[in-house]
This record gives C-alpha cells, structure tokens and sequence, in this order.
C-alpha cells in the first residue's frame, strides 16, 4: 500500500509539473503573440492536452533570440557596413524610393556594385569555387545544407587549400539541415585551420534532443570573399543542386554573384550568425578602401525570428501592394499567409498581371499538399499559377514591374517570413531587372499553366488531404 502510494505522488508531482509548464508556456505565447490565431491554437492545446504539447511548444513555439536581437542593435547594424567616409556609396535616392526594405534591412542601398545572375548549379559553383581560389584575406562560407557527397568533398578540397595558403576560413551549417554531415567531414576541415561551426550548437535549449528537433532553422546561403565578392541565392551544397539526382533531373535554381560594397552587408550577416553560434566576434575592420567595380544599387536583407516584427512579410507584402504592372514569383514552396494572400488578390484585382511560378513535382509531401491548397484557391481567384515542367524548381524570386527584383534564400511560406533565419538580395537598376525578365520569360516557357479544369477535378481524397495540410500552414 505505501509503495502505491508513493507511486501516485510521483504521479501527482509529475502531473502538476506538466500543468505548470503548460500555464509558464501559455502565458509566455499571451505575452509574445504574433498572430492571434496561432496564440490561441497553442494556448487551447495546452489547456486542454499539456502533455505533449507543452514539450512540443518548447521545440516548436518558444522563441529564444532575443540575445540574437540584442547583439544586433549593441553592435550596430545600420552604422558598421561602411566607414564614414564610405557614406557616398548609399544611394540615398533609392533608398528613399524603397523605405520599407530598407528600414526591415536596417541597412541602405549601397551603390557601385556588379551583379551577375547564375543559372543553375553549374554556373553557381563555378562562379563560387573561382572566387574562392582568389581569396587572400578571409573566406565566410555559410549553407543550409552540406551534404558530404562529391560536391561537399569539392568545397572542403577548394577551403582547405585557401586555409593552408593563410586564408581565414569560416565554414558555418545549419544543424538540421545538414543533419547528415558526418564527424569526419567537419574534422578534417579543422585539421586544416578551418573553422567549423553549426548554428545552434551552443544554444542547447533550442535543440531539446539532437538536431532533429531544432525549429528555427537558418536557411541562408552566403559565400564571402575578402569583403569585396559575394554569392547568395538558392543553392546549398549536394549533387542534386547540380542535377544529379535521378529522382529530380534538371534543378532549377539561381543564384546571385555582388562584387562591390553590398558584399560587405552580406558578411555583417555572417558576423552576426558566427557570433550567435558560437559566442565569437570576428573582426569588423572595414578595408581601407571599397572597390566599386559596377554601377549598380544592392540591398542586402537579413530577416530571421529574432526581428521584432516579421518583417520579411512587411517587405513582400509592400511590393505586391506597390505593383502597378506585374508581380511574378518564384518559389518551391507556396503557403502564405493571410495578408500576403490578400495583397495577391488585390492586386490581381486593380489589373496587375500575378503570376506564381511553383514546382510541379514534390520534393517533401506535406508542404507539396498545402502549397496545392493555396495555388487552387489563387486559381480560383483569378491568379495565374504555372507548374514548372522541366525538372525541380528550387529558385526564389521575385519580380515588380520594372522597378525592382528580389533573388535570395525566401520561400513564400511562413517559414521563411517568420520562423528561419533568411537572406534577400534586392536589385533597383535596369540592368538586373532585366536580367531576371530574361530569365523568367525563359521559365515560363517551361511551365504549364493551372485552370480551372485542373482544380475541380481533384478527387476527394485529395482536397481532403490538401486541405488538412493546409491547416499545418504556420509551421510547415
């Protein structure tokens, strides 16, 4: 009798533990809501069901950045990507033409850049592995995913010969991402000087139990060399970016080459990303002088958890309000929100010529459901939506009349506008503008076109399940 009753206080004391960890989770939801809509899901879960749902929220809603955030506005973003005498590199003009981005990006246009669009995986490691062999001062190199096939083993030959010949080299990865990058992988690059770091290995908390359960992922791709060149797009690091998945075929993506002072936003984010992971300031000494080798103006924008509001959903949003000719977009994945759907609507409505480019094959089936969902209800709406035929598309961009561009690392889901940490590079000037028209109009040749037809043919089944993904919207 003693032993169940000494069993049944363990029981109670557990319980109760659960239940209090449950109320410091609702309470702490109440306090930093975003959406009224997710608050109440997770508080009507926790009051109904702690267990599991108070554990699922400390791996799935327990935002923990603000250290992040703090770093950030103590180090100074705005002020520290050029010295004052640089100050005649922002343009100032349109600056003051894109407020909203460039308040979200707490950085200005920087003018005097050249920007070279890369197709396609080829083209991108090409371009990214002859930069790397020209580095002298230090190298930053950051993806989502590494992969340790015959494209990982390239990058770590290519990294560990510039460490030998004195490069500072940085190498960081995000941990579910790269979930299976082996020890071996990482070893041999320290071995060789190099320093290896995943985001959130010193944030334990965030992990809760191996790098599986990390939630808040960073989803950029940045290659920095020597402050002067910089690479950022679609791309990660594994043979299938370059083609050579059976399953996939073609992978069509792109990347962005920036040589000039935008190359320097991009390294302040991987000096913000490299502190946070690993506890450690690098250097922020400003070269002596900024190489101007175009006549372009860059916005580089950084968006990630750790922003106060989402602003990444503040810059998009602002663009398809501002469209008075055409918005196309380019994305894998396609679960928005409720305001970036209604600003779609609007502006199909006020003659604006909206077109959403998404995949026409899957590559993870759950998001593959929802986006389905969210495209035929486009459709329905008079929205024109293509499925890319040629192979896996994978590119994230986006085109506004002929005023501005966006290629960078966003997909348009809530994901990438509120939960990852994300990179977005924006272009003003003719030239790329019409570069990524070019491109685009190329696609599109490459697309079949959504109708009417198509939607209400789906079975059953399959609106059912497209439906029920669709409820997963805020987290997929």
């Amino acid at each position: 009798m003693k032993a169940i009753i000494a069993d049944l206080h363990i029981v109670a004391a557990i319980t109760l533990a659960i239940y209090l960890l449950a109320f410091v989770c609702a309470v702490r939801e109440v306090m930093n809501s975003r959406t009224s809509q997710g608050s109440i899901a997770w508080i009507l879960a926790l009051a109904l069901l702690p267990f599991p749902t108070a554990f699922l929220y400390l791996v799935l809603g327990w935002k923990a950045f603000d250290d992040y955030a703090t770093d950030r506005i103590r180090n100074g973003r705005a002020a520290r990507p050029l010295r004052a005498k640089d100050l005649a590199l922002i343009d100032r003009e349109t600056s003051d033409k894109w407020p909203v981005q460039t308040k979200v990006s707490e950085v200005p246009f920087l003018k005097g850049n050249a920007v070279e669009i890369l197709v396609d995986g080829k083209a991108t490691f090409d371009s990214i592995f002859e930069g790397i062999a020209k580095a002298q001062k230090y190298l930053l190199v950051q993806f989502y995913i590494v992969r340790d096939d015959a494209l990982g083993e390239e990058l770590a030959k290519r990294l560990i010969e510039r460490a030998k010949a004195g490069v500072d080299v940085y190498l960081l990865y995000d941990d579910i991402g790269s979930t299976g990058m082996p020890k071996r992988y990482r070893t041999q690059l320290r071995k060789a000087g190099i320093k290896v770091a995943g985001f959130n290995q010193r944030h334990k908390f965030l992990r809760v139990y191996g790098p599986g359960r990390i939630n808040y992922r960073n989803h950029r791709k940045i290659v920095v060399v020597d402050g002067e060149h910089a690479w950022v797009g679609g791309h990660n690091v594994g043979v299938e970016y370059l083609g050579e998945d059976p399953k996939f075929g073609r992978w069509r993506d792109t990347h962005v080459r920036v040589s000039g002072p935008a190359a320097l936003g991009c390294a302040l984010l991987f000096r913000e990303d490299w502190n946070w992971a690993t506890g450690e300031t690098l250097p922020a000494i400003p070269p002596e002088s900024v190489a101007t080798p175009g006549d372009e103006s860059v916005l580089v924008m950084g968006s990630g958890p750790a922003d106060k509001l989402e602003e990444c959903a503040i810059a998009f949003t602002d663009i398809i309000g501002r469209a008075r000719e055409r918005v196309w977009i380019v994305s894998p994945y396609f679960v928005p929100d409720t305001d970036i759907r209604t600003a779609l609507y609007a502006a199909h409505l006020r003659g604006v010529d909206v077109r959403i480019m998404l995949p026409n094959t899957p590559d993870h089936r759950m998001v593959w459901l929802a986006s389905i969902a969210h495209a035929d209800a486009m459709v329905e709406h008079g929205v024109s939506i293509y499925r890319f035929t040629d192979g896996f598309l994978h590119q994230k961009v986006v085109l506004m009349d002929d005023q501005i561009a966006s290629i960078g690392s966003v997909n348009f889901d809530n994901r990438s506008f509120a939960i990852n940490f994300e990179i977005t590079m924006w272009f003003a000037d003719q030239q790329t503008i019409n570069g990524v028209e070019a491109m685009l109009v190329e696609d599109f040749k490459l697309c079949r076109q959504v109708d009417m037809e198509e939607v209400k043919s789906r079975s059953l089944p399959m609106r059912f399940a497209t439906q029920a993904a669709r409820l997963l919207s805020p987290v997929l």
